[in-house]
This record gives structure tokens, sequence and C-alpha cells, in this order.
């Protein structure tokens, strides 16, 4: 039963703490605010001894609060703790089975309500010391600056609590200029920045920057154009700034979807669609409109430029046209090139420009009558120029790797037209040096058995022949041999789009492409060679022996460029101790994170890297020097042996004789 009587004070202290709390925390709360150690101290003191003068009140006086809160216990709570006779302890043994159901936690609060009082004075008295407290806190400095005598003290740091922040974006993209309290921002490009103190002072603060450059910020605001991503400090306090770059223009082209697309001969229109998209506003979309017809030399060229039509959204202008061909000026056998030109509002302009696409209206070919036994040519076809090989053989590669359900049948037929384009242009080129012959449909399959039937010529088998078909023209040696390049890699790549291979095809291309732009610019490299006009020669340092500023026509042999500066290399070295820092270390390093580093967060936390070394630290030199070393990570190597004199002793002792 001792049980019930412990339970029951138990209930009594906790119910008596509680009610007191609430002032106690109220009390420590008030000069917690004030941010005063000694007041926070003082009140704590207060607070422990009025909680054990509080929990003493309740051990000693807890039966008679229960003897006049409960009439079942008829008085008689004080034989709870004490019990000498008998008829005592009986009377406990009573009073003990009551007390276990009548003192529950809310009668114990109701009691203690009734007994025990709120010391609202001492809250009271607490607030007017620390009212008295805040205003002498406020007053001093006042005072001291007034005194005479007494010397001016110097104007406390700033805090970033202290400091307002003023972004002002450029009036292009449209965003309004806004204020913010110190923290992470993202701002677009070339907006200004204002660090402002709330309450300027004389003494001037300094705003540290990742990029190495300092800011000061006192009566004055600190002004800073956005370019680039970067944290600021001001007491060991880091925030970031993330710029957010204005991007060109995007231009999609959804129709047509190949670069080169060839209607059908019975196709009346064509269809056009693109978007444009900006970060802020399309100030201009044009379409740029070629037709080409003709063939041959007989080639006439139409331009035409078409402003696309605004939309209530100024970030974005569609376009979308079902074309006839009486629309595009086309008829058969012509060529449509296209392409889109874009420009932002910003200052200056982002200017974007789309790949030219191609629409291709098949002309006429060759007819052939049964009545007539000569084939009648109606209008022969273009012929295909290297360029446009090169661009058909990309455009299959890429619509092979785009469309994974492109038929086999689809692939031979368009590797073998490309192939047939390519050999008649190897023919063309090929009539040059005299070549008469074809890769594929001549008579060549048919030596093998005529042979035997065939006198053996003697003559041009074992005879001198003064005439041969490569010599009987009129170009140089020279010139045959660039054409013989040409005609070669025209050869492997047409018979690798023989061979449905057209990925190889794509290198003899383009080798035949720069052989032939060898040849259309062989005069221009020539005139370039002979029409070189040296240096006029000072006539005041002429014969007089002054050398400066002369270099030598000798170049030293196995000699190299420097792929990395000797100031990183200095301080690569330096970083690896603990030793000073060579002067302007702060600079090199800078300049190599910016050159080297192009992502944003990187960057940032290299030169987070560079400021904890300038101040100091001297673990995080290991930390900076992994990040220049993996900045220099794209530095070619330089592979070179380096020399070493070999005299006779030496090779004696390498080969383990005696000198």
């Amino acid at each position: 039963m001792r049980a019930a009587t412990d339970d029951a004070l138990h209930r009594l202290r906790k119910a008596a703490l509680a009610r007191r709390g609430p002032l106690w925390v109220g009390v420590v709360l008030l000069w917690s605010l004030l941010a005063t150690y000694t007041g926070v101290a003082i009140c704590m003191v207060w607070v422990l001894w009025d909680a054990w003068r509080l929990d003493a009140r309740v051990r000693r006086e807890w039966t008679r609060w229960l003897d006049g809160a409960l009439p079942e216990l008829e008085d008689s709570s004080a034989l709870l703790e004490h019990a000498s006779s008998p008829v005592a302890r009986l009377q406990r043994q009573r009073l003990l089975q009551r007390v276990a159901g009548a003192v529950t936690d809310q009668q114990a609060r109701r009691i203690v309500r009734e007994r025990v009082r709120l010391p609202f004075f001492a809250l009271v008295l607490s607030l007017i010391c620390a009212l008295g407290f805040y205003g002498w806190q406020q007053r001093a400095p006042v005072v001291a600056a007034n005194a005479p005598a007494a010397k001016a003290a110097p104007a406390p740091a700033a805090k970033a609590s202290e400091v307002v922040l003023r972004v002002a974006p450029p009036k292009y993209t449209g965003v309004a200029a806004f204020e913010s309290a110190p923290r992470d921002l993202q701002v677009p490009v070339q907006s200004v920045l204002e660090w402002c103190l709330k309450q300027p002072r004389a003494a001037a603060v300094d705003i540290e920057l990742s990029d190495g450059k300092s800011l000061k910020v006192g009566s004055a605001c600190a002004r800073w154009s956005a370019m680039e991503s970067v944290f600021w400090r001001l007491r060991g306090e880091r925030l970031k700034v993330i710029v957010t770059p204005d991007h060109a223009p995007v231009i999609s082209v959804s129709a047509p979807r190949d670069m080169v697309q060839v209607l059908a001969a019975d196709a009346k229109g064509a269809n056009i669609a693109l978007e444009v998209r900006d970060d802020y506003r399309v100030s201009k979309a044009t379409m740029h409109l070629t037709l080409a017809r003709g063939s041959g030399e007989n080639i006439r060229f139409s331009d035409r430029e078409m402003p696309l039509p605004a939309a209530t959204d100024a970030r974005l202008r569609r376009f979308a046209k079902q074309w006839t061909l009486a629309e595009l000026g086309m008829e058969p056998g012509d060529e449509l090139y296209f392409f889109v030109r874009a420009s932002d509002n910003a200052t200056p302009p982002h200017l974007a420009q789309s790949p030219t696409y191609t629409l291709r209206l098949p002309g006429p070919v060759e007819v052939e009558t049964e009545t007539s036994a000569m084939p009648m040519l109606v209008k022969p076809e273009n012929l295909r120029s290297q360029r446009q090989i090169i661009i058909d053989t990309e455009q299959l590669l890429a619509d092979i790797n785009a469309k994974r359900g492109i038929s086999a049948a689809t692939v031979r037929a368009r590797s073998e037209s490309i192939a047939s384009d390519q050999g008649q242009l190897r023919r063309r080129y090929g009539q040059f040096l005299g070549e008469e012959s074809n890769l594929f449909g001549g008579d060549d399959h048919d030596h093998d058995h005529e042979e035997d039937k065939k006198p053996m010529d003697v003559v041009a088998e074992y005879g001198h022949a003064h005439d041969q078909a490569d010599s009987a023209t009129m170009f140089d040696e020279a010139t045959k041999k660039v054409l013989r390049r040409a005609l070669s890699a025209m050869w492997d790549a047409e018979k690798a789009l023989r061979a449905i291979t057209p990925r190889p095809a794509l290198g003899p291309e383009y080798k035949a492409l720069a052989a032939i732009k060898e040849l259309q610019q062989a005069d221009r490299i020539y005139l370039h060679k002979t029409a070189f006009t040296p240096p006029a020669i000072k006539e005041e340092i002429r014969m007089t022996g002054d050398v400066v500023g002369a270099k030598s026509y000798r170049r030293e042999q196995g000699g190299a460029d420097e792929v990395v500066a000797a100031e990183v290399r200095t301080l690569m070295a330096a970083l690896a101790t603990e030793a000073a820092l060579p002067a302007l270390w702060n600079r090199t390093a800078q300049d190599l994170i910016r050159a080297r580093i192009g992502d944003d967060a990187r960057r940032l936390d290299a030169q987070r890297a560079v400021q904890d070394v300038a101040d100091g630290c001297i673990d995080c030199r290991q930390v900076l020097r992994a990040w220049l070393r993996g900045a220099l990570a794209d530095a070619p190597v330089l592979l070179q042996a380096t020399p070493v004199t070999e005299t006779s002793f030496t090779q004696a002792w390498r080969k383990g004789s005696k000198p």
C-alpha cells in the first residue's frame, strides 16, 4: 500500500511543477531575446531555487491539501505518513484503499490550482529590469559618441542580416526589380545587384566575391553586374548568385522531317511547319527561300524573304502552311532551299539560324515508246555535285539511325541511287584524263570468254606506245595527280555505296571533295605563292647592326610549346607543401579556374577552395591543388626523351666490361 501514497505525492509534485513551468520559461526567454548571458544565468538560478522551494512545500503540506479536497479521507491524511497505534494503523489501511482511486491527474491539478499561486510579481519585475537594460544598451553608443574626451570607437562590423540586396534585371527581360534579404538568388544575366546596409554607417565593410573581387559597402551601396555565377561572403557567411544565361532562339522544323525531301512526281504541294522559341521575346523571325531552276551551266536562282507572323505569346512563334507548287513557284526539276533566321530582343540581340532544308521536285525522265526505236529525251536530270552526294549520304545515315524500322529495300534503293550519282560524277571528271570505261555496265565481264578468240596485239603488248589515254590532255602532271586522287576516292565511295554500306563511303567522298576544291583553287594558291611582298626595310636602322626585335630564321630542333604556364607549375608545387605561396597566386588560380572549368557548380566549388586557402587553411591546399590538377587534365602530354650524354666510360659500364 505504500505505492498508493507515493503515487499520490508524485501526482501532486508533477502538477505543481507544471503549473509554475510557463512562468519560468517566460522569464528565461525574455532575457534570452536580449542576448545577455548574465541575465540568462541569473534567471536560471532563480528558476532552480523557486522549483526547489515549491517541491519542498508540496512534500510538507500534501496531506493537508488532501484533507481539504477529499472529504472521504475524514481529515486523517496525516496517518498516511505515520501511524503508531494499532487503531491508527487500521485507519491507515482504510485510507490507503480510498486514496488509490481518489487522487487522479485531474484531481491533482485541481488541488494544486487552489493551493499554488503564480508569482506574477516576479514576471513583472523581470520585465522592468529587461526594459531598463535594453534602454541602457541603446543609449550607451550615443553617450560614447557625444563625449568630447572619449575616443571614437570603430563601428561594429555588419552582419549578413544587416545587408539588403537589390536586384535590377535588364529591361528587355520584362522582370521587375525587387529587393531581398540576403539569400541564394537566381537572376538573369546582365542584372545589376546592389548591396546596401539597412543602417548606413561611416565604417565600410567588404563583400568578397568568389572571382577574387571585393566590394566596399558603407554609406553608399556597392554595385555589381551579373555576368557569371558567383557567391559572395560577409563575415564568413557564403551565399550564391546563380546567373541564368539568355540563350539564342531555338528553331524547330517539324515538316519536312528530312533535310532533303524528294516530292512525289505528281505532288500538288508541300507542307512546311516550324516553331521558334526564346527565353523572353522573339523580336524577329523570317524564312528565306531560294528556288533553283535549270541544269548544267544554265542554272538560275531566285531568292525571297518572308516574315513569320507574331503570336499572342511573345516568346513563341509558330508557322504551318500547306503550300501549293504555284505558291512556291516550283516546276518539275526545280529545287527549293529554305532556312529560318530569328533574333531576340536582347542587347545585343542573339541570332539563330536553322539548317537548310531542301524540297526536290523530280523532273521528266527519258520516255520510250513502242513505235519509236530511239528514245526521246524530254529533259535531262541535273548532274549532282560532290557536296550534294555527301549531303545525301549523311541524310541516309541519319535516317537509318533515327528510324530503326526503315526497310532494307529502301536503304538499298537510296544507296544505289547515290552510287549512281557518284558514278556519273566520276565519269564526268574521268573525261579529263581520257577515260571512257564504266565500272558497272561495261563489257569487261566478257573479256575472259573472248580472250581466246581475239588475236594477241603484239604492238600493244610488247611495243612502245606514244599516245597514252591519260597523257592526251592539256593538263600538267601535278593537276593529273590531283585528278587521279579524286577519281580513286570516287571509285572507293561508289563501291561502298553499291555494297549498301554508306558509312564507309563518307571518308572517300570527303577526300574527293577536298581534291576537287584543290583543283578549283589551284590558280589562287599559285598566285598566293608568287605574290609574296616582303616588309619594308627601315632605313633608320639599316646597316647599324641593331638586331633588337629581329628573329632568327633558325628553329630550335625538338623544342615543344609550353602546355602549362610557368606560374601555374610554380603554384602547384607550392600547394603541395606548407611553404609560402608565390606572389599573385590568387589571380593565377582564378584565371585558370575561369578558363578551364565551365560548369557553374564546379567552378564555384573551386573558387571556394581558393578563398579557404587565402584565409590561411593549410589542409585546404590539397583541395585547391586537386581542383587545379583536374582543370589541367585536358592539357596535352609531352612525350619527349630526356637527352643523356653517353661517354665511353658509361657505355663500358652498361656493357659490364672494364673501361
